[in-house]
């Protein structure tokens, strides 16, 4: 079954363009006009006392800066970022047979930024990054069921504010990695690194 969803498809240094930045939106945003359930649907890795550990979250944004996710900072990946602020992220485009994978460094969203984020969020989202003490342990859904009924009462009539251990992360990446399938598994892989001061990109064995 796999090998009959594989097509012809090829990449070329000269179809990329020197900023992977760009090049990322360009894959993006033709990720989004192919139908792709979620597109900004990325793997998050962390690595802490040497073991690496990773999730899916949402990316929520992207620019020249990097990329973004929010999550509790209190959480494992959080933790994690703390003692080690490396990362590894990767997103798969199925329908277009894509990947990009990429390394960089992680640092906080100011205040700032995460209250502006935090106001968007539906109410019920709000409500549950208070509830949820992200990756502790818990006894049972009825007990988070109630976590989420306390706070629920201590804000009936007004607006929900960031928990001060809520926010984002925008990860820097200085690797980047772009790869589309071929049919007979000789895929095309290109790699983009920041070595001094400019994007070099060189093509990898699939």
């Amino acid at each position: 079954m796999e090998d009959r969803l594989r097509g012809d498809h090829f990449l070329d240094e000269a179809d990329l363009d020197p900023d992977p930045m760009i090049q990322f939106g360009r894959w993006y945003h033709e990720s989004v006009e192919a139908g792709e359930p979620e597109p900004h649907a990325m793997a998050v890795a962390t690595v802490a006392n040497e073991v690496p550990s990773v999730r899916y979250v949402l990316m929520k944004d992207f620019g020249p800066d990097g990329f973004v996710f929010y999550t509790n900072w209190k959480s494992r990946k959080g933790r994690e970022i703390a003692a080690n602020p490396n990362v590894a992220l990767a997103f798969r485009w199925r329908i277009l047979e894509r990947q990009v994978r990429l390394i960089g460094t992680a640092s906080m969203l100011s205040a700032k930024e995460s209250d502006a984020y935090f106001a968007t969020r539906p109410r019920a989202a709000q409500l549950g990054a208070w509830a949820s003490e992200q990756s502790e342990p818990i006894a049972s859904r009825a007990d988070l069921d109630e976590h989420l009924d306390v706070v629920t009462a201590r804000f009936t009539g007004r607006d929900v504010p960031r928990p001060p251990w809520w926010g984002g992360y925008v990860v820097e990446p200085f690797e980047m990695e772009f790869w589309v399938s071929h049919r007979d598994r000789l895929h095309d892989r290109f790699q983009y690194r920041w070595i001094n001061g400019s994007w070099n990109v060189r093509r990898l064995n699939p």
